[in-house]
């Protein structure tokens, strides 16, 4: 799954869950539609609509991710150190370089989205820019562009887009039930009940499965950022600046970025209990800084 050009470490790891996962939640979906389609006997149009708007969402996800972030594109005049990084790690690792944005939050964080390495984004927030020292914005940079390297964005995507699907079916068979339960016989009632419990399988299986994938695909992308700048322990440096800032962060402004947790170098709000860790969309702090002061013993990197 990785291109061609890039210098970027491969994970065939990665590769393995990012495919399994898909096979996986093709399996859901497909019966997920099977079932529904034996249920309420036609289920075309929501069919064609559900096909329409993934397409849609994985085509212009770049977009749709910097409108809700309040994203804008920056020139090089603007942004010049940014813009600076961005060239020499997309130099190291030989691979195309992306459209630069920054949003203008004071949440310290950045994610990169797009369909592929060719129609990339890579945004940072101006929180982060206002905090990191050079090396670090680096390291976070590498680790953003690791994901458009090893294309876990658009897996990722799609992935999330289809349990958002299930999720819609849920509420709406649940408001179905609630405000047209007087105007219904028992047959109708009986089947949205049915067609709200498959929905709602549907959408634990997928949450369970982009979830555990999500957290791999980070300590992924930390340890190609980390074998791609050579400095781990810089890397670290950044991870534990940035989330010791977002506990900072008014839980109000958290919040509001909480939706794109899955794509944040470092989550916006944490799990907080062991419990909430195993659905958490990122790994602890503490898993990826172990994995960090391992790869540096690896590299020999001096302390």
């Amino acid at each position: 799954m990785m291109t061609m050009r890039s210098r970027f470490e491969p994970d065939r790891q990665l590769t393995a869950r990012m495919a399994v996962t898909m096979f996986l939640l093709g399996l859901v979906y497909v019966a997920f539609i099977a079932a529904l389609i034996v249920l309420l006997k036609s289920v075309v149009l929501v069919v064609v609509i559900a096909a329409a708007l993934l397409v849609a969402q994985f085509w212009f996800s770049d977009r749709i991710a910097l409108y809700a972030m309040h994203g804008r594109f920056v020139s090089r005049e603007e942004q010049p150190e940014l813009h600076g990084v961005i060239d020499r790690l997309c130099a190291t690792a030989d691979m195309p370089k992306p459209r630069v944005a920054v949003s203008e939050m004071d949440l310290p964080n950045a994610f990169a989205t797009g369909r592929n390495a060719d129609h990339a984004v890579v945004c940072v927030t101006t929180g982060l820019l206002r905090r990191l020292e050079t090396d670090e914005l680096e390291g976070v940079l590498a680790h953003e562009l690791s994901h458009v390297a090893h294309r876990d964005v658009a897996v990722i995507t799609i992935a999330s887009f289809l349990g958002v699907i299930a999720g819609l079916i849920v509420r709406f068979a649940f408001y179905s039930q609630l405000f047209g339960g007087r105007n219904r016989d028992q047959n109708t009632a009986a089947l949205l009940a049915i067609v709200m419990a498959v929905s709602a399988l549907v959408y634990a299986l997928s949450f369970l499965l982009i979830r555990a994938l999500s957290r791999y695909r980070e300590l992924a992308a930390d340890r190609a950022a980390a074998m791609l700048t050579g400095k781990p322990s810089v890397l670290a440096s950044a991870l534990t600046k940035v989330s010791g800032d977002i506990a900072r962060i008014p839980t109000q402004d958290l919040r509001t970025a909480q939706a794109f947790n899955a794509f944040f170098f470092t989550p916006a709000l944490g799990p907080g209990t062991a419990l909430a860790s195993m659905f958490s969309t990122h790994p602890s702090l503490e898993r990826r800084l172990e994995a960090l002061a391992a790869i540096s013993v690896e590299l020999g990197e001096a302390a």
